[in-house]
């Protein structure tokens, strides 16, 4: 129950940290929420409980609600960096007279009803003059704390359903309004810990420091595998800790931390992406199994397995990381990030989507190479086949969620999903899929094979589509079929723009007009190249769009070629998993 009726939110005060160019932002997970964090200290963005809860910290998109804790210099420069293969953040700024870190994650393992935020703020060089802000706002700002009291030098407060503490900030005064500030000096060589934890009850565990920071150290150390003999290797295991920082334990992988960013400056391009998409789940769980059988891909399979034991063939898009259907899409009464409107939920979570299927029998077909199919999941992979087998006829939204149309891109998924699994699986059944398959690529060709010999993007639409990429590499189409090597030599032609790549055409308008470059698409070029046995071309593709990151490494879905720009929500799990993926599957060809 809420303490307080729902209202409009706060607007933010004065005080609250204006945007940044994304960028900027470092990103914080546990796989239950994720958080992110500005240059000056400034987290503006934090869900709570759950990663599609209202927010509690809501600057990012022009709510109120953010921690602050970093210099209490405006003269400064930051910098920072993530501890490889973690999620743990040091944040650093050069003051006029100093030098200052801030340390901090999410503390795990994580609890589905609870939170626990650790920073560690420490004095490299000369005193550090610290300030200190916490204003949580529950509701994307409806609820403000209250009953705010210290007690043992702990605060708490509640609001909204929730229940705050903090410790380690007993000088911080509250200002009536629900929001605690400070200022305090820590001296040359020592440091000083900030610990806030957030739940649904509240919290009667010691939130000591000390105890809680070795935990997640132990935690974060048995997370990211060796990547030491992969292309990029610092990345590609960076990646790995992004996507585990997305994955519940649940099993499921929201699409990215964050709502409403915009992909284009004052378009309608706005989405939710604070849920768990079937197809993203199988591009990570693909990742993960082409380096080796992770728990990432486990989580991956039993999420998959679980929902189409449930749904069958009305296996939706996308769901809650319970496995709940994702609500409408509603708008909220927020400003928004800078050219953004804000909303939360999706419409896609109601569509029909036949590449989905496809991916799911690629990703059982990798667990099955590694041995790391189950009963179940066996199951589960006749109920992808009865369901492709059903609706590969029917037209769909395909990959990009737009209107219902025959789209190729769908039907070579389904076609490289039942090769895949046939290939893995064996037996009398593969016979049948491969049979399938035979059907489906048939009539594909016949419908959507131009007379030029490139596939076309649909039906009636004879414009490139960078989607066909993924399953030209997953190895849709013979070997020695010249209509792959044309339809990429196509695409990159028309679609790709200083060495990016874009989805597709917007009728006669310039690249980079209607939207960024999709930086999926940049790594799905690198794939086919490398399947097509062109490992310069590949490495070109690769190298060009793994350098489109922030300056913390992390990646959005799109990229602002001409302003060198990261636009769209962050960080986007499908891109690191494609980073993942090919950093793999290059690493042969770097070899050779």
């Amino acid at each position: 129950m809420n303490d307080t009726p729902p209202g409009p939110p706060t607007p933010p005060t004065t005080q609250a940290s204006s945007p940044w160019t994304l960028r900027e932002y470092a990103f914080l997970g546990d796989g239950e929420r994720g958080a992110l964090v500005g240059p000056r200290g400034e987290m503006v963005w934090l869900c709570a409980p759950r990663w599609d809860s209202d927010a509690v910290f809501s600057t990012l998109i022009g709510g109120p609600g953010e921690y602050l804790l970093g210099p209490d210099d405006h003269w400064n420069v930051w910098g920072g960096y993530y501890e490889e293969g973690t999620l743990i953040h040091v944040g650093r700024w050069i003051t006029g007279d100093s030098e200052i870190e801030c340390r901090e994650a999410l503390a795990g393992p994580a609890a589905p009803d609870r939170l626990v935020l650790l920073r560690r703020i420490r004095a490299v060089r000369g005193d550090a003059r610290v300030r200190l802000r916490l204003d949580a706002r529950p509701g994307f700002g409806a609820h403000p704390m209250t009953g705010l009291r210290q007690e043992d030098g702990t605060w708490s407060a509640h609001g909204g359903g929730l229940h705050l503490r903090l410790a380690g900030a007993a000088d911080a005064t509250p200002d009536g309004q629900g929001v605690l500030e400070a200022r305090f000096t820590v001296a040359a060589g020592e440091a000083r810990d900030l610990v806030l934890e957030i739940g649904t009850r509240a919290g009667t565990e010691e939130l000591d420091p000390g105890r809680l920071w070795q935990a997640t150290e132990r935690h974060w150390a048995g997370v990211a595998p060796d990547c030491s003999e992969l292309a990029a290797p610092r990345d590609a295991r960076q990646a790995y800790a992004i996507l585990h920082g997305l994955t519940s334990a649940s099993g499921a992988m929201v699409a990215a931390a964050t709502t409403s960013l915009p992909e284009r400056a004052n378009g309608e391009r706005n989405y939710d992406y604070r849920f768990a998409w079937i197809r993203d789940q199988c591009y990570a769980g693909l990742a993960v199994a082409a380096h080796g059988p992770h728990p990432l891909l486990d989580a991956g399979v039993g999420f998959m397995t679980e929902r189409l034991l449930a749904d069958g063939g009305e296996l939706r898009p996308a769901y809650t990381i319970t496995g709940d259907p994702v609500a409408g899409e509603r708008s909220l009464p927020l400003p928004g990030y800078p050219g953004g409107t804000d909303r939360v939920g999706n419409r896609a979570g109601r569509q029909f989507q036949l590449d989905s299927f496809g991916e799911i029998l690629q990703l059982y077909a990798a667990a099955a190479r590694l041995d790391r199919l189950d009963t179940d999941a066996r199951r589960a992979l006749d109920v992808a086949v009865a369901a492709v087998e059903r609706n590969w006829p029917r037209p769909d939204a395909g990959l990009w969620e737009l209107e219902n149309h025959w789209w190729t891109h769908s039907r070579l998924c389904a076609v490289a999903g039942l090769r895949a699994a046939a290939r893995a699986v064996g037996g009398r059944a593969a016979r049948d899929w491969d049979g399938l398959a035979d059907t489906i690529l048939a009539e594909t060709r016949r419908r959507c094979l131009s007379p030029r010999g490139h596939w076309r993007r649909a039906e009636g639409d004879d414009g490139p589509e960078a989607a066909l990429l993924l399953p030209l590499a997953r190895g849709c189409l013979p070997p020695d079929d010249p209509s792959g090597p044309r339809t990429r030599r196509l695409i990159e032609e028309r679609l790709s723009e200083d060495g990016y790549l874009y989805r597709f055409g917007h009728g006669d308008r310039p690249l980079g007009e209607a939207e960024g470059a999709f930086l999926l698409c940049g790594f799905m070029m690198a794939l086919a190249a490398h399947q097509q046995r062109d490992p310069v071309s590949a490495f070109r593709w690769f190298e060009r769009t793994r350098a489109a990151c922030g300056s913390p490494g992390l990646f959005a879905e799109e990229y602002d070629v001409g302003q060198r720009q990261l636009r769209g929500n962050l960080p986007q799990a499908f891109v690191h998993a494609q980073l993942l993926e090919a950093a793999v599957r290059l690493s042969g060809d770097r070899e050779e």
